[in-house]
């Protein structure tokens, strides 16, 4: 007797845009400042199976992951803005070999990974939040690193305030979805 009703919605409730909590080990001021944020979308490639009537599509074997992009409220010491910029020169290096020194020795933010020689990435996750804003989900995004930092306009002819949001984006090596627990949905 169990197969029809182990069918039937059990929770009514929509998921709501505003229910999210973004962590991020190495920038945990971005991630306080939070204010938007997505689950990146996911592709399947496709290969092509010839034949002497038509080309068939059949599922590929890779998965292409979008970016993660992330928009925060910029703090008006620059604190969390600079956790990007420098994160992305430290992985860059544009002025000498020294920053990226400096971005494996910042105590203040370093993940400890002992079985990598390079701390350049991190782990962050995106829970979900239910309508009784309690954590529904999670996305787990591995390996983490900022590809791109949005510029801060600044313009004396505005006649309201409006506070500097900066958009982040990120590239990564896969994402999961959990439960609470941390099973996979």
């Amino acid at each position: 007797m169990s197969g029809f009703y182990d069918t039937q919605i059990q929770n009514r409730n929509f998921l709501a845009p505003t229910g999210f909590k973004f962590t991020l080990t190495r920038t945990p001021r971005v991630a306080f400042f939070a204010n938007s944020a997505n689950i990146p979308p996911i592709d399947l490639g496709v290969a092509t199976q010839s034949t002497y009537l038509k080309d068939i599509d059949v599922p590929g074997d890779k998965m292409l992951f979008g970016d993660f992009s992330l928009r925060f409220l910029v703090d008006e010491d620059l604190k969390n803005y600079m956790e990007i910029q420098n994160w992305m020169r430290g992985l860059g290096y544009p002025e000498s070999l020294k920053e990226i020194e400096n971005l494996q020795n910042d105590d203040t933010v370093r993940t400890i990974v002992p079985d990598k020689t390079m701390d350049i990435y991190s782990d962050g996750t995106l829970a979900i939040l239910s309508s009784n804003n309690r954590i529904n989900f999670k996305v787990n995004f591995k390996n983490m690193f900022p590809t791109s930092l949005s510029t801060l306009e600044f313009n004396a002819t505005e006649t309201d305030i409006e506070y500097f949001t900066a958009d982040v984006t990120f590239k990564y090596t896969l994402y999961t979805i959990t439960d609470v627990n941390g099973t996979r949905l």
